[in-house]
């Protein structure tokens, strides 16, 4: 461009200004360029395909004078695409499907023995209801013959004194006439009189009728066992006899000598400090060993010799035959602060056996939070603990019916805890509650309560694996003086030498146990590794390559931004400006031309350039000394 300069200046000095002046005007273009950007999205494509690292984006460029090239190469290149992000979707679902490892441990240490409960396996014939307990018997001697012509043979030492006692007898019969037991066809319920003809005893079921309180709706509760309909009648009765006792430690009767013959763990002898007693209303007596947090045992070596080993009493005198159809102990092995669930997790013991547990430890560790539904510790369980032991599986469900007990028939069940401001079911008080006890019993059992969703299992578990192996104790060559020692010991009479005893051994059977633990099976490494993977196999390219990939996207998302401000910029300048202030002053010239068209619309569009700079404007005005430069 020509380069103007006023005044009289030497020839060099011009150039070199001149020189300068095009140095900064390029410095300025340069300027602008670094802002520069793509005009539209032709080039911007353009240029990705042309200077990616992402293999097969250059062939949409180099082939576009080939239509048919390029049109393969486009679909080639977005069939790809769509195929990674398919295989991505697939590794995202994994990733939140939260998979895990199951890592197993083996671990060889010291072992803190568990506790172990033992129960005699047959109710007591306890003082504080011996009574009550002999009446029902009475009552339950004259059903039998009533209906299946057996004559039942009881104690009678306290027959002589019942019918002194009619008032309690009447009380008592009036609760089992209105809930009695009954033999019922197969088809249809039929209530026997006494003097009726025999009949085929296989066309007939037996069961008990429980009717809601006032008699509207009955739920019949029919056996196809003879035996399991008079054990679950009878035990219904001892249940309310039990839940009228104001204090449950009127029933305490441990007699720890009479049951226990003999306690050693390690060699040493067993005494009061190492067990706790409590009372089952099925189970009888029992007693759990080793469940003083203080002062655990320890196993010093695994085997025989090195456990627990006792000597138990079987032999049934003054127990309650029509509850317990066995004879033996009943034994469970738990960890401490847990509850011994006799009916869950318990084995029986037979008499004249010696039977021998060998344990072996296992731990389960679970992950929480997204990777399962276990709970640490049970407090986000919807469920009150009912229990004085920390949280367990069956705890949750027991204490789940317990409560929901209490809030559909207004009381508690006997056998389980005893909730807050509860009271247990009696049917001196609550004349029904039999009835809605096996109503909701069948809802349980289907889940309708739904204990079983909402009691998890604990993140933290301690079990057990136990085997038995058993054999004939005492032998038949000792068993004389076996029992005469044992007699002298515990100056107790032996009448039944082959059902009198019986001896456990529980005991490790090696130091290890096994640890099962959890572990992520895809972390946030594991995904970007096989992000990666996918993402190398269908391009080639690397981490780079998906920085310029988000460019791409960054840059379209600006593209369509300018784009969208130009076209509205080009609305505005197009809408006709609004009137001015003095309009009414067109109206003469309107109505001098009435049939002239309305003038058409014309855009004005200002060209506004930058003013040059100060020195700019010398070559094109005046010199100091007025002279005017020409170049």
């Amino acid at each position: 461009g020509g380069c103007v300069k006023a005044g009289k200046m030497p020839e060099e000095e011009k150039t070199r200004q001149c020189k300068q002046e095009e140095e900064q005007r390029q410095k300025e273009e340069e300027r602008e360029g670094l802002i520069e950007f793509y005009g539209s999205y032709q080039e911007l494509f353009q240029f990705f395909c042309s200077n990616t690292t992402i293999h097969g984006a250059i062939r949409l460029v180099c082939s576009k004078k080939n239509k048919m090239k390029t049109a393969f190469w486009s679909v080639l290149f977005f069939l790809t695409f769509g195929l990674m992000y398919w295989q991505f979707g697939i590794l995202y679902r994994e990733y939140f499907s939260y998979p895990v490892n199951l890592n197993l441990n083996l671990n060889s240490d010291r072992l803190t023995f568990p506790a172990v409960t033992l129960c005699t396996l047959n109710p007591y014939r306890y003082s504080a209801i011996r009574k009550k307990l002999d009446e029902l018997d009475q009552i339950t001697h004259q059903t039998l013959l009533d209906l299946y012509d057996y004559n039942m043979s009881l104690a009678r030492s306290d027959w002589s004194t019942l019918s002194t006692q009619k008032r309690s007898s009447r009380s008592l019969l009036h609760h089992v006439q209105r809930h009695p037991l009954r033999r019922q066809k197969r088809d249809n319920l039929v209530n026997l009189p006494e003097n009726s003809p025999s009949v085929d005893k296989n066309d007939w079921k037996i069961g008990f009728v429980l009717c809601s309180e006032n008699n509207k709706d009955c739920f019949h509760q029919a056996y196809s066992s003879g035996v399991d309909a008079v054990r679950e009648w009878y035990s219904f009765h001892y249940i309310n006899i039990l839940a009228q006792m104001p204090d449950a430690k009127a029933l305490d009767e441990s007699d720890f000598e009479n049951f226990i013959y003999a306690c050693r763990f390690n060699e040493a002898t067993c005494d009061k400090a190492n067990y706790t007693h409590f009372h089952h209303p099925l189970y009888g007596n029992c007693y759990t060993f080793n469940d003083n947090s203080s002062s655990l045992w320890t196993s010093s070596l695994p085997g025989i010799n090195n456990g627990l080993s006792l000597v138990v009493r079987t032999e049934q005198n003054d127990f309650i035959p029509l509850l317990s159809t066995v004879t033996g102990a009943r034994v469970m092995v738990h960890d401490q602060n847990e509850p011994a669930f006799m009916d869950d997790g318990g084995f029986n013991v037979r008499p004249g056996i010696e039977t021998s547990i060998s344990m072996r430890k296992e731990m389960t560790v679970r992950l929480g939070g997204s990777y399962s539904d276990c709970t640490e510790d049970g407090s986000d369980v919807p469920v009150q603990n009912l229990y004085s032991s920390r949280y367990t599986e069956q705890v949750c469900i027991r204490s789940c019916f317990q409560l929901n007990m209490v809030d559909r028939c207004g009381c508690a069940y006997y056998f389980y805890p005893l909730p807050t401001r509860a009271e247990y079911c009696d049917y001196t008080k609550h004349v029904a509650w039999g009835y809605c006890y096996y109503k909701l019993l069948a809802e349980f059992k289907a889940d309708v309560l739904g204990c079983f969703h909402k009691c998890r299992k604990p993140c933290k578990m301690t079990e057990y694996q136990l085997s038995a192996g058993y054999s004939r104790w005492p032998s038949a060559v000792s068993e004389d003086w076996v029992f005469y020692m044992l007699s002298q010991q515990n100056k107790y009479n032996i009448t039944s030498k082959r059902n009198g005893v019986a001896k456990v051994n529980i005991f490790f059977e090696e130091w290890n146990y096994k640890t099962n633990g959890e572990s992520p099976a895809f972390t946030v490494v594991t995904l970007l590794s096989q992000l990666g993977n996918q993402w190398s196999l269908w391009f080639g390219s690397s981490v780079l390559s998906v920085m310029e990939l988000a460019e791409l996207i960054l840059d379209f998302i600006a593209i369509t931004f300018i784009l969208a401000l130009r076209w509205f910029r080009s609305r505005q300048q197009l809408s006709p400006p609004g009137p001015p202030p003095n309009s009414h002053g067109n109206s003469a010239f309107q109505d001098e031309a009435p049939g002239l068209s309305p003038p058409h619309r014309f855009t004005v569009e200002a060209v506004v350039t930058m003013l040059p700079s100060y020195n700019s404007l010398e070559p094109r005005g005046l010199s100091k000394d007025g002279e005017v430069g020409h170049e």
